[in-house]
């Protein structure tokens, strides 16, 4: 992926041929994984493929997609095991703007159990007053749980929006501030 000057402008991507699609069982419903070489490109809490696919801009949606293991499987499973770092080094591929890749590499760095407010992503993002910028950049990630946008809160703590519903999020925020206590 190759990231443009311009923070509004998509960053180049490869296009995928084939991906394989999985659903796992979770403690909190379902979870499909679309993957493709090893990378996530989408996933969520929904056994519905279309979901999944959804979430991807259509010209980064595969051209084929087959019914198969992926290998971000096992770090879910890891993950809701206990290992709430399992999935943190599993590969991701987002096409995105400039500040949306920037965006959601910092996502990754929020610790479970610490999360963020926007203000404060938008701040880590070296932007104190771009909330929206930031609250857009959660919005548009396409692979849920392993870019975990489900860390950043409204300003004073509310949840706010989630794709896959605010009772997943508060949830995976209980679990994660429990084993991390």
């Amino acid at each position: 992926m190759t990231a443009t000057t311009d923070a509004s402008a998509p960053t180049e991507t490869t296009l995928v041929e084939t991906a394989r699609l999985q659903t796992v069982a979770t403690p909190d419903g379902p979870f499909t994984i679309l993957e493709a070489g090893g990378e996530v490109l989408a996933s969520g809490w929904t056994s519905d493929p279309d979901a999944i696919l959804n979430r991807l801009r259509p010209v980064a949606r595969p051209a084929q997609i087959l019914d198969g293991p992926t290998d971000a499987a096992a770090a879910v499973a890891a993950y809701y095991g206990g290992d709430l770092t399992a999935i943190d080094a599993v590969p991701v591929r987002q096409p995105g703007t400039t500040l949306q890749s920037a965006g959601w590499q910092a996502l990754r760095r929020i610790a479970p159990g610490e999360p963020l407010t926007y203000a404060g992503f938008a701040a880590a993002l070296g932007s104190p007053g771009a909330v929206r910028a930031a609250a857009s950049v959660c919005a548009r990630n396409a692979a849920a749980l392993f870019v975990p946008c489900h860390r950043v809160l409204r300003t004073g703590g509310a949840l706010g929006g989630f794709a896959w519903g605010v009772e997943v999020k508060q949830r995976l925020l209980e679990r994660e501030a429990r084993l991390r206590a």
